[in-house]
């Protein structure tokens, strides 16, 4: 009796912190829909689109164990870690998108049909969540996969159309339209067996992490993340004759949750086989942590995010070049370039959006070399546009220098632009040689 007492306040813990983690089986995938994104994942690895990334973490540079490559909305990045990544167009109307091979376009062209798919599973997972909330229905989708699992999702308690379609005030709808309208996605691809070294999961005893704890950087708020799996299985592999974790099968991958900087609340560990895939609703990428947790065979996933691009897109750093440039002007006879005003607040502005150009995006884009290239040249030409736009506020930042040097300036505000100007181009100086040194 006391170890079924046990079993259920563990239960419950798990379907009161975990219940916005929704587990779907590969059964419940359209089979046509598994056939064309698993070809479009060995064709993206055929064509050698996989990448490790330089990453920052605490001033120092690591390469990920994990290869990726972003896909997604043109002109769209997604920055992790201090390394911005640039998505590969997927097809889009309006968008002219040369891709290097017929194949190529097509693996593109699934994970957008996947990422229509995931959209609509996470609506109405939303809209579901909604209508039990409203009833005072606890979500139960924790149960055991195996006899051996601690625990598990499965689709219990999913919900059926006629629930799905409740009435959602149509501003609530809005925002959950927004919330899991995915941009881009994150593919990821990993062979365990070309690892040398794995680190451990650290509290729960989970075995070896192919990628450790952390909340996803860089999202739209409270904003669902859908990840699909496809591990390799049936691949030759090993047996280990490592003692298996408690509680999961070391050869099955597995994504790891916990609550967030809470190592006495149980944790999770989800087997995902061939076709799974998962959604984290709400605010559930901010209360908790995942990790993922290697198997035996290579595996890939396809990580579909709203990322937050008020930053991150070309539209947002034109816009930013554009508003630099209008204190530059050229002299109609001569075409000689000056600036139009000195004040502190008008240089400041224009030398910050100097160093954003240059560190957050021309240093991120040939810093990663010609990785693009694989897969289409979309990149070049906005770049080369980015790069024409620096060279000029190169020039303005030499035309500050030359202006407070005139003895016409009044000393107050020469002054104060000079402050302002040299702690703006200390920090590019620090920054280029951060750089240089990467």
């Amino acid at each position: 009796m006391k170890r079924r007492a046990g079993e259920r306040e563990k239960e419950l813990k798990w379907k009161t912190k975990y219940s916005k983690l929704i587990f779907r089986k590969s059964d419940t995938v359209p089979e046509e829909l598994h056939q064309t994104v698993q070809e479009a994942f060995l064709t993206l690895r055929k064509h050698e689109c996989f990448f490790q990334d330089l990453v920052r973490i605490k001033g120092k540079d690591f390469l990920t164990p994990v290869s990726r490559i972003l896909i997604g909305n043109p002109g769209c990045t997604y920055k992790y870690l201090n390394t911005r990544l640039f998505t590969v167009p997927w097809p889009t109307e309006g968008y002219d998108i040369k891709y290097c091979s017929p194949q190529i376009q097509d693996a593109c062209k699934a994970l957008i049909r996947l990422n229509d798919y995931l959209h609509i599973e996470a609506v109405k997972a939303l809209e579901g969540q909604n209508f039990f909330e409203t009833k005072e229905i606890k979500d139960t989708t924790v149960i055991d996969r195996e006899q051996n699992f601690t625990a598990s999702l499965t689709e219990k308690g999913s919900v059926s159309k006629d629930q799905s379609s409740c009435c959602v005030r149509e501003d609530d709808y809005v925002s959950l339209r927004n919330r899991t309208s995915y941009n881009v996605t994150l593919l990821n691809y990993m062979d365990p067996l070309q690892m040398l070294y794995l680190k451990q999961e650290p509290y729960f005893g989970m075995g070896n992490m192919a990628v450790s704890w952390h909340h996803d950087e860089n999202l739209v708020e409270r904003s669902t993340v859908a990840v699909y799996s496809y591990s390799c299985e049936g691949s030759a592999m090993e047996e280990s004759d490592e003692p298996k974790p408690e509680g999961r099968d070391p050869a099955v991958w597995h994504v790891g949750l916990k609550v967030a900087w809470d190592i006495e609340t149980p944790g999770l560990a989800i087997p995902l086989h061939q076709g799974d895939f998962y959604l984290m609703l709400d605010d559930l990428n901010m209360t908790h942590q995942h990790c993922v947790l290697s198997g035996f065979s290579p595996r890939f996933s396809s990580t579909h995010r709203v990322a937050d691009c008020s930053r991150g897109t070309l539209e947002y750093i034109f816009g930013r070049c554009e508003l630099a440039l209008q204190n530059l002007q050229t002299d109609s006879d001569s075409m000689a370039l000056s600036l139009i005003s000195l004040e502190a607040a008008v240089v400041k502005q224009v030398e910050e959006i100097h160093n954003e150009v240059e560190f957050e995006w021309l240093r991120q884009f040939w810093f990663q070399g010609k990785r693009y290239l694989k897969c289409t040249d979309w990149w070049l030409k906005p770049m080369a546009k980015l790069e024409e736009f620096w060279k000029k506020m190169e020039i303005m930042s030499s035309l500050v220098l030359s202006e407070v040097g005139k003895k016409e300036q009044i000393k107050e505000k020469r002054k104060e632009a000079i402050s302002c100007f040299l702690l703006v181009l200390t920090e590019r100086q620090r920054l280029r040689k951060e750089w240089t040194a990467r």
